[in-house]
């Protein structure tokens, strides 16, 4: 162990490579190029009236094979409520790029998009109404293939009530979902369905999918020529509570970890003073926490 912190002390090349690393994790550079490209995409049809244009049919496919609405289909939405909501859930979603990298969150993209799409393929051509429009567009296939990890891998850290209805810090994600797929009824809800299914394949690790990951130079394209960083400014990277250099440490002026957030790790079988370590890097925020106790224990 200290033969190892020894090398990395007199490797300054490492070091810089590591937090450069960090960073890029902490920007999400990939997901912040992706919501640029589809509330640009969306605005200019918006703006030239053509939202009525958007959307596949077995005629765009089978027909006229019109390419430039499938690629259209992945980004622009076909209504301004349909892109807030949809780009507020991709903004959100951008913790699992922090989590598994730059690198191999652009292969969760890429699968999750052309898998969907497929699948939207299959059905337009199994139900066979020229006529109809029966997809919408829209990143349905990325938006509702992040529930999968969001639904499995995100702990819930408050509950509460209303009127008697239980409700956690999770419904907001789950409500903001169903509003989407729900907004233009069956033309929402199949590429919402196709994008769940994606996201099962990814999970299931089919053709070890899970293990592939771009080159280097894709996230760092994508930090060079996005806007600046995505969420709170986050400070240098440094070792965490269990060696790993992936997370930011805690500012000085962090706040102590709630009592509640502490037991609400250590529920989930984490060592009391490893949770509270995570809370003060993740600055209380539970479900950053457990990504970080999370990727401590993969190392």
């Amino acid at each position: 162990m200290r033969a190892r912190e020894s090398k990395e002390k007199n490797n300054p090349e490492e070091q810089q490579t590591q937090k450069i690393t960090a960073t890029e994790k902490a920007n999400a550079p990939v997901t912040r190029a992706f919501i640029i490209a589809s509330a640009l995409f969306t605005i200019f049809f918006g703006i030239q009236g053509r939202f009525n244009s958007l959307g596949l049919s077995y005629q765009d496919i089978f027909g006229k094979l019109r390419l430039w609405k499938l690629i259209m289909s992945v980004f622009a939405f076909s209504s301004t409520p349909e892109m807030m909501f949809g780009l507020y859930l991709l903004y959100y979603f951008r913790v699992f790029e922090r989590q598994i990298g730059s690198n191999k969150y652009s292969v969760f993209i890429v699968f999750s998009v052309l898998t969907s799409l497929l699948f939207e393929v299959i059905s337009l051509a199994l139900l066979r109404d020229p006529a109809a429009k029966l997809v919408t567009p829209g990143p349905y296939g990325l938006i509702f293939a992040s529930y999968v990890p969001f639904f499995l891998d995100i702990p819930v850290s408050t509950r509460i009530r209303v009127f008697g209805i239980p409700f956690s810090d999770k419904s907001f994600i789950y409500l903001a979902g169903l509003q989407l797929v729900l907004s233009s009824w069956r033309r929402s809800l199949l590429p919402g369905m196709c994008g769940i299914l994606a996201g099962s394949l990814y999970r299931l690790n089919v053709f070890y999918i899970r293990k592939a990951k771009f080159p280097d130079f894709i996230s760092s394209f994508f930090s060079r020529f996005s806007l600046p960083s995505m969420g709170s400014p986050r400070g240098p990277s440094t070792r965490n509570v269990a060696g790993n250099r992936n997370y930011p440490a805690p500012v000085q002026y962090a706040v102590e970890p709630s009592e509640d957030s502490i037991t609400t790790l250590v529920s989930m079988g984490f060592d009391r003073n490893s949770a509270r370590q995570a809370l003060v890097q993740a600055r209380n925020d539970v479900n950053v926490a457990t990504n970080i106790l999370l990727e401590a224990q993969s190392h």
